[in-house]
């Protein structure tokens, strides 16, 4: 009898851990994944739409840029950057912003003249958007609410550097003071790149 008995309560104890172990996989399975990046359309500079999925297995670098703050010579190591991994797969976006200070507060007519005249940008420039606040633009809403808990967090200032990887998903979070030829950012950056 004391046989059947403990027979019996350890196949109860190994349904019951079957059960358990069941309800954590199906818990897990129905939890959303993060947004990815690349399921945003934005808007460029010149106005056209822009699909990030076209950018699909190619990792990104999304910058909020501003034409006079402290950081604005950040754009000449963007360039540089998108000159030096463009042709493995880094894509290069900047986002021109307002929010901190006014120091964005050119058309997009402006910003491009100014980015190309003064640092031969040729990497992909959007549309002015928020990047924070009640009108925060939807990418920049997936970049700073509905990624990791150490990635996620208000934009403080004019470039802040965010990486993507070659699945749309927010992998790193530099901030300004984070020159984008930092050994930092660029060995994060070569990691997500096939081999030269």
């Amino acid at each position: 009898m004391k046989y059947i008995a403990l027979t019996i309560s350890l196949a109860a104890l190994a349904a019951a851990a079957f059960l358990v172990a069941g309800s954590r996989t199906q818990a897990g399975a129905e939890e959303p994944a993060s947004p990815a990046v690349i399921d945003h359309t934005v808007t460029t500079l010149e106005g056209d739409s822009l699909d990030l999925s076209t950018f699909r297995g190619k990792p990104m670098l999304i910058v909020n840029t501003a034409s006079k703050c402290g950081y604005t010579p950040q754009y000449a190591g963007l360039q540089r950057l998108h000159e030096r991994y463009g042709e493995r797969g880094l894509v290069v976006i900047g986002f021109p912003c307002n929010d901190f200070m006014g120091q964005e507060p050119g058309t997009a007519v402006e910003i491009g003249d100014f980015c190309r005249k003064n640092y031969g940008v040729s990497f992909p420039m959007m549309a002015k958007v928020h990047a924070k606040g009640p009108d925060i633009a939807p990418i920049y809403r997936t970049l700073t609410e509905e990624t990791s808990e150490d990635i996620r967090g208000a934009i403080k200032w004019n470039f802040t550097k965010f990486l993507i990887d070659a699945d749309g998903h927010v992998v790193a979070r530099f901030g300004s003071s984070v020159e984008p030829e930092d050994p930092t950012l660029t060995a994060a950056i070569e990691k997500l790149l096939p081999v030269a």
